[in-house]
């Protein structure tokens, strides 16, 4: 009889790998969801909430009140990363999903500039802050949750991290499509740009209500609980933290030059808006579909391979991508631009999971992933459109954004050799 139960209890705590995925992804999706939105969306936005006679300007404060809201990231990661590790992924999921609900909310029904003054921009402020602080412990949270309920499905499963940020490229840039196809110009200043805002309402929800009823990871016992995981990872793991921040450097800087890409394009190139929003609907494709598929092959060849030879590439063909763009610049070539970089980074992000999973043990697993993820996020990845839009500027040149992404490349194949022991 003790035997039945303990098959039974076993079975109440694992539950099925397509329910745990569902209710993990969706809050991740939320998450780049309204970030996608926000970036592509961004010359609306600061007509709506950042006007200034000056075009660029108005754009770059728009762009900086993109890249503030990342600067709260790591204190979100601090304090839910913790709170998941004292208490529990599933505690510290549901709070993340409620947060960023609140955050896309302000955005959504936020009156502009016109209508309420100051208070419209540093209101806005405070939602981008909401969101910042939100998904700040949500990838450290939810990687440890999937990768602790199937851990002989390490590579498999955590790529889907990564795949649902492209699931929300997909449908962030199919907005932009769509909604430029369908509206004028005028009327996507006035109110169309909160359509896709309001749909990402809808996601909260349904991820609230499925993320309830997923239980802990069964390796997630009391016993592996750390009543001080902030202080054993700044005693003795902050060299694990610099590894991690290294492998994700190259993953977030190409992310957010995808979701700069829109005004990169229309801005810098002086191609239509469609055309842009093409080229990113198909990086949005690319990354669903390919990202899972290259975490199937890691289990099979290993994750080593895919990590060096995305990186490699990326390193060897940056430039050249970029150079031709500009030189022949055309629907076409900013389109096999995003398609390549969107595939190489569904390469490399397939397999970054699960590696900087293995990289810290369960007491401090969910604070050591948020806190690093955050802070390459923060540092490499928030700051990347206003950075390359201050090179552009500076240099008077559109290929500013290539050297920045081989130089992201470079610095996380340091961290990534010295991260080759626990690549096995």
């Amino acid at each position: 009889m003790s035997n039945l139960s303990a098959v039974h209890d076993s079975a109440a705590v694992k539950p099925s790998l397509h329910k745990t995925l569902f209710a993990t992804c969706i809050g991740n999706a939320l998450e780049w969801f309204d970030i996608a939105v926000y970036g592509f969306f961004a010359s609306y936005i600061a007509h709506a909430f950042f006007p200034a006679s000056d075009a660029s300007v108005s754009l770059l404060l728009t762009f900086g009140s993109f890249g503030v809201s990342f600067l709260i990231r790591p204190l979100g990661a601090l304090i839910l990363g913790s709170y998941a590790d004292r208490h529990g992924r599933k505690k510290a999921l549901l709070l993340s999903i409620n947060l960023m609900m609140l955050g896309g909310a302000m955005i959504t029904l936020m009156p502009d500039y016109a209508t309420i003054g100051l208070a419209a921009p540093l209101l806005i402020l405070a939602a981008r802050l909401i969101q910042g602080f939100s998904a700040g412990g949500e990838f450290g949270s939810s990687t440890a949750f999937l990768v602790e309920h199937f851990p002989e499905r390490k590579a498999f499963i955590a790529s889907w991290q990564f795949a649902t940020q492209g699931a929300s490229t997909l449908m962030a840039s199919a907005f932009g499509l769509g909604l430029t196809q369908l509206l004028s110009e005028t009327q996507m200043m006035a109110w169309g740009w909160r359509i896709p805002f309001a749909f990402g309402l809808l996601i909260g929800p349904l991820g609230l209500y499925i993320r309830r009823h997923v239980p802990e990871p069964a390796s997630f016992t009391p016993q592996a609980r750390s009543s001080a995981p902030l202080k054993t990872l700044m005693g003795q793991q902050k060299e694990l933290m610099l590894l991690a921040v290294g492998l994700m450097v190259i993953s977030t800087a190409v992310n957010y030059m995808l979701n700069y890409i829109p005004t990169y394009a229309t801005k810098s190139l002086h191609l239509s808006g469609s055309v842009a929003f093409s080229a990113t609907l198909l990086a949005g494709v690319i990354l669903t579909v390919v990202t899972p598929l290259m975490g199937l092959w890691a289990e099979r060849i290993g994750r080593a391979p895919l990590l060096w030879g995305a990186l490699i590439l990326l390193a060897l063909t940056l430039w050249p991508a970029f150079h031709f763009m500009v030189s022949y610049t055309s629907p076409l070539s900013l389109i096999l631009l995003v398609g390549w970089m969107a595939f190489l980074k569904s390469i490399y992000f397939s397999a970054v999971p699960s590696v900087m999973a293995d990289l810290f043990p369960v007491a401090t697993r969910a604070s050591g992933m948020a806190i690093s993820y955050n802070v390459a996020v923060t540092l490499f990845g928030g700051f990347a459109p206003l950075i390359c839009t201050l090179l552009i500027q500076a240099t008077g040149s559109s290929l500013a954004p290539g050297y920045y992404l081989i130089l992201m490349a470079l610095l996380s194949g340091a961290a990534l050799w010295r991260s080759r022991t626990y690549l096995r």
